[in-house]
């Protein structure tokens, strides 16, 4: 019970972020395939053309991320007793379980 006490905090923080994690995620998957097919499109325009503008719709979603991010570890992690290192690996970790859950589970939906 101990555990849960001092992790408790740590992991509803993060995962509830983590949800809110799966847009700027979700952008950056599609902006890094995006750039690899660049050299598949058409000479008259593609996705390396407009490179300023997709990063200015990616940037936001990061910023606002990680300045909630950051913060809530900081506050989180004076109750759990871990070390640093040990708690922003199990931050991390949590924060990127929501992405792969979602997805399997519209796999699962969509068949």
């Amino acid at each position: 019970m101990d555990v849960v006490r001092k992790w408790g905090p740590t992991a509803a923080v993060n995962l509830v972020l983590g949800v809110l994690a799966v847009v700027p995620l979700w952008l950056t998957a599609l902006f890094v395939l995006s750039l690899l097919s660049a050299g598949t499109e058409s000479a008259s325009g593609g996705a390396a053309d407009d490179l300023v503008g997709r990063l200015r719709l990616l940037l936001p979603p990061w910023v606002v991320l990680i300045g909630l991010w950051i913060p809530a570890n900081i506050l989180v992690r004076r109750g759990t007793g871990a070390s640093k290192c040990r708690h922003w690996v199990v931050g991390s970790g949590l924060l990127l379980t929501p992405l792969p859950a979602l997805a399997a589970l519209m796999y699962l939906v969509e068949g």
